[in-house]
């Protein structure tokens, strides 16, 4: 299905800090080739890092369907359509599928708190509304809300659910799910420090921040580790280590968006509540980026 180094892509506006900074159509084409060029396998879009929970339904939807036509079938794309409401969720995800999405990303209900139950029901109503494939995103560093492996098990029941995004860091949740969910269900780190860990347990990929910055180099890690070259695997995630940690200085997608404009890919963008990188951090991101054999 969906294997290796999955950008989560961050989204393109014009310069400037603000309630409603414009969407950048040009940009998000170009920043797609880039990506496609240095080996990125698949896309997801508006995710948490395309900041998502700033843009309009609308947006939201164009955004996906611009990713889709300007990768032309050259990679999968996944849209992200998660929402706190079941119905919403439904709708965005509908939408995503209308627009030639590949398969879409659903982040856990936030900030309503739902128990394992509601999660089962929420998750399954969606599956059983749009019978796209779906990936399910644990994040509660985010949410407030864990979704744990028993429940991910029943939901890999349901045929088009076919994978989970896990963003807890924990490693011991690898072989917990894959014993729970099946050797079919596919295992994603939504954690760039711990990724390649992850694929060592069992894992088949990351749904990268980090890729936003070193496409090939987080396509090549990702490659040798899924080969079993795990001494080749860490030597290029040795020069990551650093980006991992320090595009996560100030809130996602302020670091990250800061680097992918320093390489001239997007403008200096961003919306409320989101602000620019603050001037101190912006030499240890620069830092970071030097010792992964960038630059700038």
């Amino acid at each position: 299905m969906f294997r290796g180094s999955m950008v989560a892509l961050v989204t393109p506006m014009t310069t400037g800090v603000g309630v409603q900074t414009p969407l950048d159509f040009a940009r998000l084409e170009r920043l797609v080739e880039f990506h496609i060029e240095q080996g990125t396998d698949a896309i997801v879009a508006v995710g948490t890092t395309g900041e998502s929970a700033t843009l309009t339904e609308a947006e939201h939807v164009e955004v996906i369907r611009r990713t889709v036509e300007f990768v032309g079938g050259r990679v999968p794309v996944i849209a992200g359509t998660g929402a706190n409401s079941t119905l919403e969720a439904i709708l965005w995800t509908q939408q995503a599928q209308d627009a030639g999405a590949d398969a879409c990303l659903l982040v856990t209900p936030y900030y309503n708190k739902p128990t394992q139950e509601g999660l089962y029901l929420h998750h399954k109503a969606i599956a059983d509304a749009v019978d796209i494939p779906q990936i399910l995103y644990n994040v509660p560093g985010r949410t407030a809300c864990d979704m744990q492996p028993e429940t991910v098990g029943r939901l890999a029941e349901v045929d088009n659910i076919i994978g989970i995004k896990e963003a807890t860091g924990d490693i011991s949740r690898v072989a917990r799910l894959r014993e729970l969910c099946g050797d079919d269900f596919m295992l994603y780190s939504g954690d760039d420090a711990t990724s390649l860990a992850f694929m060592a347990a069992g894992g088949h990929g990351v749904i990268s921040v980090t890729a936003n910055v070193v496409p090939a180099l987080m396509h090549q890690m990702c490659a040798a580790m899924l080969a079993g070259d795990r001494a080749t695997a860490e030597s290029l995630d040795g020069r990551m280590q650093a980006l991992h940690r320090d595009l996560f200085v100030e809130s996602n997608p302020i670091p990250v968006k800061w680097a992918v404009a320093e390489l001239g890919l997007v403008a200096a963008g961003i919306r409320l509540p989101l602000t620019w990188l603050a001037e101190p951090a912006q030499p240890v991101v620069r830092k970071a980026m030097a010792a992964a054999g960038i630059a700038v």
